[in-house]
């Protein structure tokens, strides 16, 4: 197979499954995930003519007065009377403006000798201090879009619109695993030749902002039959993620383990830097995506493929990573015949690359708050030049 271009493999991998089905959830339980359905106001917001403000309800033609106060308006207390010529009423922020007031006098612009009521300030505009009926939203209006991902604001605005409920895409349920002879579990003792297996958890902390479900499926060795086991128990999942052995050695037996569980391949290696061993397929149900072993290339392909994938799945409208620009603040070298994506951390004057582009260098990874994206055959760049960078 022929290196494919990162946004092609990307592309493919969306092309293999479609965004997971709708479920109607409590809106607490919807924070962070991505909407199934369009969201349709079901009320007005505000419901009425509210005062934006502490102070007295009016008529602005009536300006400076005097008037008569002649009550009061609360929020949630009753909906107050019309008032009339000459009257005015004591209103409180959130509280619904009476008919025949068209402006709210706030309060340090007033002056009150029992009931009468004298404007002490500038003049009084109609509609100062009020806040018109829909005009944050009315009803039917639209209020996000199928695909737009809930926070703490879009939360707040489904709640107004009048829903307890919303309809989201499912949550992915992903199985990790680490492939390798050499591995040891977190945290246990390290003979010489052995390495603490950290592409799980790395993963797992990676997709910790995203709504998935994720089982570490533990270590396999590199052994044909136990790896095409660990395939076929792993189906119980919507995404298959492996780490290791999905090269071209003696003992990457990732690939064969993968067709001997019954998977199709849909593309092998990518045209990038780290990276390059990716593959992905399908397995029964289940989408499979290879990642390499070293952390760095590990980490690299999990933020441009696991993390979107993740993201199509969950309906996201755009599941692609984020990309922008920002200046260098220190030379680059040309490139070769893949794109690199560099660790980089963002500093006053600029992008400065980490000092190892190693794929097993995670201590320099993790100084880096961004990737530098620059494309093959890309010429050297001087201090000052413009990059696409990816934050992370």
């Amino acid at each position: 197979m022929s290196l494919l271009p990162v946004a092609e493999a990307q592309a493919r991998l969306f092309a293999l499954a479609e965004p997971l089905s709708a479920e109607t959830v409590p809106i607490g339980e919807a924070v962070g995930r991505w909407l199934a359905q369009d969201l349709i106001a079901l009320r007005d917001q505000p419901w009425a003519d509210l005062s934006a403000m502490d102070g007295y309800a009016v008529r602005a033609a009536e300006y400076p007065g005097p008037w008569r106060v002649t009550g009061e308006s609360t929020a949630g207390g009753a909906t107050p009377a019309p008032i009339s010529a000459g009257a005015a009423l004591r209103i409180f922020t959130g509280a619904p403006v009476p008919p025949g007031a068209d402006a709210i006098l706030i309060q340090e612009n007033a002056t009150r000798d029992g009931d009468l009521l004298m404007a002490s300030a500038d003049p009084l505009p109609v509609g100062r201090h009020i806040r018109a009926r829909a005009s944050d939203f009315a009803r039917e209006t639209l209020l996000l879009d199928s695909g737009a991902r809930l926070g703490a604001a879009q939360v707040a605005l489904a709640v107004l619109g009048g829903h307890g409920r919303v309809a989201v895409h499912r949550r992915p349920r992903l199985a990790l695993l680490s492939t390798g002879n050499e591995l040891v579990p977190p945290g246990a003792d390290t003979p010489p030749g052995m390495l603490p297996s950290s592409n799980a958890p790395m993963l797992a902390a990676l997709l910790a902002d995203l709504p998935c479900d994720v089982m570490d499926l533990g270590i396999v060795s590199d052994d044909l039959d136990a790896m095409t086991a660990a395939f076929v128990r792993a189906t119980q999942a919507d995404i298959i993620v492996s780490t290791g052995g999905a090269s071209v050695g003696d003992h990457d037996l990732v690939r064969p383990a993968f067709a001997a569980a019954g998977g199709t391949l849909d593309f092998w290696k990518i045209r990038m830097r780290p990276g390059k061993p990716l593959m992905a397929g399908t397995l029964d149900k289940s989408l499979f995506l290879g990642l390499p072993g070293n952390p760095v290339s590990a980490f690299v392909t999990g933020a441009l493929f696991l993390l979107p994938l993740v993201r199509h799945l969950s309906g996201a409208g755009r599941p692609l990573p984020f990309l922008t620009d920002a200046a260098l603040a220190s030379p680059l070298p040309a490139t070769g015949d893949r794109d690199d994506y560099l660790r980089a951390w963002r500093g006053i004057d600029g992008v400065v690359s980490v000092t190892s582009q190693d794929s097993a260098a995670t201590a320099a990874m993790a100084k880096a708050d961004c990737l530098i994206l620059r494309p093959a055959q890309s010429p050297p760049a001087q201090p000052g030049d413009r990059v696409t960078i990816l934050p992370l």
